[in-house]
């Protein structure tokens, strides 16, 4: 397996903290967390950002409902996205709020560049507001009269407000779409804001007077920056814009972002990177809503909303972040229940893999006096598995294939077992073919680690050997020797 990039740079969209986490907040994490831990493994120098979009309307009106000031809701509620991050084994490099003073900085300077450059101007906006979107929306684009996201009726808001030139880049966007096949996917996605693109782009309304929970505009600090191009810029801060980490890493491999921000991400963002004079990011990835078992959108009201922190106490964060990759094609809608949760845990993880690794301790114990015995790993299984396949599928984001094509290989190890009938093998026989379950499952460990980090660590530990990435999956590279280390089970099945 050969590093494709010298460097990858990946980010979650940047959540709102207007209420505690959920499930779809894990989901992106742990998928962008797979790709981010992917190309480490590769060898690629990865930078993986993620964080809080800490202003607007929203949040100032939410704040006040609770009685308490913005900067102190914030803080508040970040807990629980911190929390998250870590209970959940995401390995961000770095986490932004864009209350910080480094972001204030950079999402200045950005709006002082549209502005030199001609694209800001000074008017009055009348429209229909979705302070759930920090949107406006046309009367045509709603739905029976609501915002077609939030279903709730949009407030009428008149103000003074500075404008992006935005439709002086719709001839531009049209042609790096056109020469950038994968800026948005899926491909249906990016098909759905081609057919948006087919009406002229309106100039972009880029700032506020009528509240007061943000970034100042540089030019005028009466009025406060349109949440969007504050957060948006975020891409940008936490790679230190405009020095040597920015140069190294920009522009972005992927943004993983939700269906519901894509037009923000696909059409705003390279318009004001544009004017900007910076390169648009590579591709903006769309992912699926998490819905319940019957496929149903998660409702508060309904009570079906799942804390992910809670439910990664009772299940484990890996057995979480398994059925979340392997369960929901990425870039679709799926469904979650803890019933189908239980069914691949107890069938996959504790059947297929735990006990894969059970027994080949125990055998090695058993026939090799606990040492990995001298032995090469028998090129029939070798075949097995396709390491090519893998990795074609995971450059193309198409991570619950190459978790399936993993799975495969385990499988493949288990049907080895049965059909070699170790227990019955004699001398050279039998250690040729415990060397080959076990080299086999260190190349298992590897494979995993992006996916399942604490459990590969577990079945790296009880092989007695490290992870080491894409360059160790070589086979026939288990030193003869090595002491086993049995270990608690992986997974216990869920009754």
């Amino acid at each position: 397996m050969i590093a494709i990039k010298e460097k990858f740079y990946i980010t979650t969209a940047i959540d709102y903290p207007s209420g505690l986490v959920h499930l779809g907040h894990a989901y992106e994490k742990t998928t962008s967390d797979v790709i981010a831990r992917w190309n480490r493994f590769l060898g690629n120098e990865t930078f993986f950002a993620t964080g809080l979009d800490c202003h607007g309307l929203k949040i100032q009106r939410t704040a006040e409902k609770n009685g308490m000031k913005p900067a102190d809701f914030v803080k508040k509620n970040a807990e629980s996205f911190h929390t998250l991050v870590k209970e959940w084994n995401i390995s961000n490099d770095d986490f932004i709020m864009t209350t910080e003073d480094r972001h204030k900085k950079v999402a200045q300077e950005i709006f002082k560049k549209l502005n030199d450059n001609g694209d800001i101007y000074l008017g009055e906006y009348e429209g229909l507001y979705c302070t759930e979107c920090e949107a406006y929306y046309l009367e045509k684009d709603l739905k029976d009269g609501k915002c077609p996201v939030h279903d709730k009726v949009p407030e009428l808001i008149k103000e003074e407000s500075y404008f992006f030139k935005m439709s002086k880049y719709q001839d531009k966007l049209l042609k790096y779409f056109e020469e950038n096949k994968n800026f948005v996917l899926p491909l249906g996605k990016r098909k759905e804001i081609l057919n948006r693109l087919k009406e002229p782009l309106k100039d972009l309304s880029v700032s506020r007077t009528s509240f007061d929970w943000g970034i100042k505009v540089p030019v005028n600090e009466k009025h406060i920056m349109y949440v969007w191009i504050d957060a948006l810029t975020n891409y940008l801060t936490i790679i230190d814009y405009p020095n040597e980490k920015f140069k190294k890493f920009w522009p972005a491999d992927a943004h993983v972002i939700g269906t519901d921000i894509l037009w923000f991400h696909s059409v705003i963002w390279p318009c004001i990177l544009f004017s900007a004079g910076i390169d648009p990011p590579k591709t903006v990835f769309v992912h699926g809503f998490i819905n319940t078992e019957s496929g149903d959108k998660m409702s508060k009201s309904k009570g079906t909303v799942i804390d992910p922190i809670e439910i990664g106490k009772k299940y484990g964060a890996d057995s979480l972040r398994y059925f979340l990759v392997r369960e929901i094609p990425f870039g679709q809608d799926g469904n979650f229940s803890e019933a189908l949760l239980k069914e691949r845990v107890n069938n996959e993880l504790a059947n297929d893999l735990g006990n894969l690794l059970n027994r080949a301790i125990v055998m090695v114990e058993k026939y090799s006096a606990g040492k990995i015995p001298a032995g090469k790993t028998d090129e029939n299984l070798q075949k097995e598995l396709n390491l090519e396949k893998i990795q074609k599928h995971m450059g193309k984001f198409e991570l619950h294939h190459g978790l399936s094509e993993i799975w495969l290989f385990v499988n493949a190890v288990n049907k080895f077992i049965n059909d070699k009938k170790i227990w019955e093998l004699k001398g050279e026989e039998q250690q040729n073919a415990l060397y080959s379950i076990t080299d086999s499952l260190r190349i298992i460990a590897n494979l995993l680690n992006p996916f399942i980090p604490s459990t590969a660590d577990e079945i790296a530990k009880q092989l007695g050997t490290s992870l080491e990435g894409a360059n160790a999956c070589k086979f026939n590279l288990l030193k003869e020797g090595t002491n086993v280390n049995k270990g608690e089970v992986l997974f216990k099945k869920i009754e």
